[in-house]
């Protein structure tokens, strides 16, 4: 026995459903209208939506921009001037910060630190005074600096509490607070590497692309040339090129000198990945057809090809900054790179070239953390600009 019949009659018209309104080209619903935002968009607002996705590296972003605006405003961050040494305070320990005082909420401070010397061991031993609260005083009057050497001012952000001390790392041998030589120290560590990846850059790009363009014995020469200096220990071939830097050199002269010759050092590796990228790309119709048309070498690698593999540029200017920055501390380190006056990253970790200095005061390591922040962001960014930048992702 059947059921009952589900199904339209024999010879019934079926229900139209397909609107009969005439149809409109511009009243593009709101799927389209991301569609078509999305299609049209440049090539640069694309990468910024896809570096957006990648969280790490716009934290380790927004780190690297903090970093680079406080070199810039060192004087006014800095609690302290670079050369302030509190001699009643030598060796002194990090001061801890606290917000509450007997229960009670009274904002950040710190707690009077006072020494006695201990005649067995002839080392100072720090005390706090829990029973006393110094507030921290922020936007306030402290020691004096000139801004730039432009102009002069006593402005800080923080600074200690009145009649008090504030020594958030601590201090070094000669009473003088790491935290804002820190700050200062970042100033040289992080421009060396901004100054040497365009050296590197101008050399490599230029190099690189004329090597893998023209081809034949200026390829031959360029490559032989880099694997001999692909060949000599980095190194060794840093610091035999730092010693020869005269010592009658001002500070600022031996920096450049150092900046440059970082530079000089890190563009092989560039040139050669260009070069092979050039290789490849040369043939492509879109530059044969501009080498019909009368454009130069120069133009057609610069508007033509180097565009195509703007994600590897990208990604070898972040790896190559921290490469330089650990260069620049580790000659520093050794003695042969930058000097005191000079304050960097590298100059401050000589202090703790001394093994029992830096078991009796264990804060002179310090200036490690800034470096491991600085080239783990860069690596970070790195990652998230190369993903961000490639096409095929």
């Amino acid at each position: 026995m059947t059921g009952p019949a589900t199904g339209p009659a024999a010879g019934e018209r079926l229900a139209h459903t397909v609107s009969t309104a005439p149809f409109d080209p511009f009243s593009v619903e709101e799927l389209t209208a991301e569609q078509e935002r999305y299609y049209m968009a440049s090539k640069w607002r694309m990468m910024w939506w896809r570096l957006k996705r990648h969280r790490l590296a716009v934290g380790a972003g927004i780190i690297l921009l903090l970093s680079y605006f406080s070199i810039m405003v060192t004087e006014f961050v800095a609690p302290y001037n670079l050369h302030t040494r509190n001699t009643e305070f030598i060796y002194a320990p990090p001061q801890q910060v606290h917000f509450f005082q007997d229960g009670r909420f009274i904002g950040p401070f710190v707690h009077p630190i006072s020494y006695r010397l201990n005649m067995e061991t002839l080392k100072r031993e720090y005390s706090e005074d829990p029973s006393i609260a110094q507030p921290i005083r922020f936007f306030c009057s402290g020691d004096k600096y000139e801004f730039w050497g432009l102009f002069s001012g006593d402005l800080h952000l923080v600074c200690a509490p009145e009649g008090g001390t504030l020594f958030l790392f601590g201090t070094d041998r000669l009473g003088r607070d790491m935290a804002s030589r820190l700050l200062y120290g970042g100033r040289i560590s992080l421009t060396v590497g901004l100054v040497g990846i365009i050296i590197s850059f101008i050399l490599g790009l230029t190099i690189g692309g004329f090597a893998g363009y023209f081809g034949g014995w200026v390829d031959s020469t360029v490559q032989r040339v880099i694997e001999v200096l692909r060949s000599l220990p980095e190194l060794p071939l840093l610091m035999a090129l730092a010693a020869i830097l005269p010592v009658t050199w001002s500070p600022i002269l031996v920096y450049f000198g150092i900046t440059v010759i970082i530079g000089f050092l890190d563009w092989p590796g560039l040139a050669r990945a260009v070069r092979s990228k050039l290789l490849a790309l040369r043939e492509e119709d879109y530059c044969v057809a501009a080498k019909i048309m009368g454009a130069t070498p120069g133009r057609i690698i610069s508007r033509h090809l180097l565009p195509n593999f703007m994600s590897h540029l990208i990604a070898s200017a972040t790896l190559s900054i921290p490469s330089m920055i650990l260069g620049e501390t580790a000659l520093s380190f050794l003695g042969l790179g930058l000097r005191p006056p000079v304050t960097s990253w590298g100059v401050l970790l000589t202090e703790a070239q001394n093994m029992e200095a830096v078991v009796l005061y264990p804060w002179l390591m310090m200036p490690m953390v800034p470096v491991i922040i600085t080239v783990l962001a860069f690596n970070f960014l790195g990652d998230g600009l190369r993903d961000a930048a490639d096409p095929y992702d």
